[in-house]
């Protein structure tokens, strides 16, 4: 062989290397993804929940995934623009209510009804089979779901005692949502619209007198030292709220397989009903710093909470009635959700 062709050789050789390993450096590639949420990361979901969630992600990819971690907002914007700043790629990974864009995932709020829920993991795992059957393909289409959950038992954080739906009387009360609004409305209550982190301030300066809450959230807005009185619903959740943990469907459509394999495995129904179990497992942390600050806890018994649901017995049905302009049937929907949260609860 010729002194040219060995060189010739030589050139084709490595040429056909450097490809290869050009190639294996490509499907090794690394992807950092940008998480955002609204409340601080030591509240009890970004550090039980979203936390151990990405630390899974980077060990079982091998580290080919990590993540930037911006909680409370950091990435700026309100938590009303975390939905739309997932779809746009302003985030890679959002978690976010609904219901803080009103109006605009209507099925959504099947959850959010007065005394829906049961427990946060049943209603989870409920609301993840909703989700599946009739949202993800519908109104959540725009994003890559990773989870569908609920908070545990809501319940009334009020600065004067409440009782009886007549205490709402000349109440300003807080509420998240566009059918929680509804409710305490009907309930006799002045309702604000706000999310959870504008809460403490509004409190102390009086803009809202009372708040409806899970109690996990109570510990990390310290909202128990600017109110003295907690209305329980025992047996009967007064209402929850819907959240979502979602991606930006690029961002996932342009992992390899093997790590779109990773994300999948760690989304869907189990990853749902454990989000909701550990957000309603912090319950009792939380409510017992307001009990040792000597506030007053108000259980309702069964006949008292019976009025509080004939109360909202008209949120359900305007809910209902509004459903069809949406372009589904409210009820069949809520007659699936109440099966399945029965059919789920322990």
């Amino acid at each position: 062989m010729t002194p040219t062709a060995l060189t010739r050789r030589a050139l084709l050789g490595a040429s056909a290397l450097a490809l290869s390993l050009g190639l294996g450096a490509a499907s090794a590639q690394d992807f950092t993804l940008k998480m955002h949420y609204f409340l601080p990361a030591q509240a009890p979901v970004p550090a039980g929940v979203l936390v151990p969630w990405m630390e899974k992600i980077e060990a079982e990819s091998g580290g080919r995934i990590k993540f930037e971690h911006y909680p409370a907002m950091q990435l700026g914007g309100r938590p009303g623009e975390l939905i739309d700043q997932v779809i746009d790629g302003v985030a890679d990974v959002v978690w976010t209510l609904p219901g803080y864009t009103p109006g605009r995932f209507p099925r959504t709020e099947v959850m959010e009804l007065p005394f829906m829920m049961t427990n946060a993991e049943a209603a989870s795992r409920a609301f993840w089979d909703l989700g599946a059957k009739h949202m993800v393909d519908t109104e959540l289409k725009d994003v890559k779901v990773i989870g569908l959950w609920t908070h545990g038992p809501g319940l009334i954080h009020s600065k004067t005692p409440i009782t009886t739906p007549a205490d709402l009387k000349g109440v300003k009360l807080r509420a998240p949502t566009r059918v929680t609004n509804m409710m305490v409305s009907a309930l006799g209550a002045t309702a604000v619209g706000m999310p959870v982190p504008a809460v403490p301030e509004s409190l102390s300066k009086g803009v809202i007198d009372a708040t409806i809450l899970p109690w996990e959230v109570t510990a990390s807005i310290k909202s128990s030292e600017l109110v003295s009185n907690h209305t329980e619903f025992p047996g009967a959740p007064l209402y929850t709220s819907s959240f979502i943990l979602a991606m930006n469907k690029a961002t996932y459509d342009k992992l390899p397989d093997d790590l779109k394999a990773v994300i999948d495995a760690n989304s869907g129904a189990d990853f749902s009903a454990n989000a909701g179990k550990v957000s309603q497992a912090a319950d009792d942390g939380a409510r017992e710093i307001a009990v040792k600050r000597g506030n007053t806890i108000i259980q309702l018994t069964p006949d008292q909470i019976a009025e509080w649901k004939a109360g909202a017995e008209g949120t359900i049905a305007t809910w209902v009635g509004e459903s069809a302009k949406s372009g589904f049937d409210g009820q069949a929907l809520v007659d699936e959700a109440r099966a399945l949260i029965a059919q789920y609860t322990k």
